[in-house]
């Protein structure tokens, strides 16, 4: 079993940054893939961005250049680093993680950014 605490998300004006976290506990050698989606209000569920537990990383288009997912190993974290946010970024991020046996979501963290 995984356990995992999301924090970070906020209110923000357009331009701001907000730093996203992952914390991981329990049987963290079994994660494969830690992840961010986001769903805005009358949307369907996105992928933001991924890391892999060998390193690989990827971005959603829309959020190339602006956003940067990172890990930690000894805190067993995953940050998501957002710079530049715009007002389409708003929405509800949720942390997604991969394990060898099953797949975990987060309850989710808001993200609001104003005009």
């Amino acid at each position: 079993q995984v356990q995992f605490v999301e924090s970070g998300g906020g209110l923000v004006q357009a331009g701001g940054s907000l730093r996203l976290s992952c914390a991981a506990s329990g049987r963290t050698d079994s994660i494969n893939r830690i992840g961010w989606y986001r769903q805005a209000p009358g949307k369907q569920r996105g992928l933001v961005a991924t890391i892999s537990s060998g390193g690989s990383i990827y971005y959603a288009d829309s959020v190339k250049g602006r956003f940067t997912i990172s890990r930690v190993n000894a805190e067993n974290t995953v940050y998501l680093q957002m710079n530049s946010l715009k007002p389409e970024d708003t929405a509800v991020y949720l942390c997604n993680i991969i394990t060898t046996i099953r797949m975990y979501w987060g309850q989710g963290t808001q993200v609001t950014v104003s005009s």
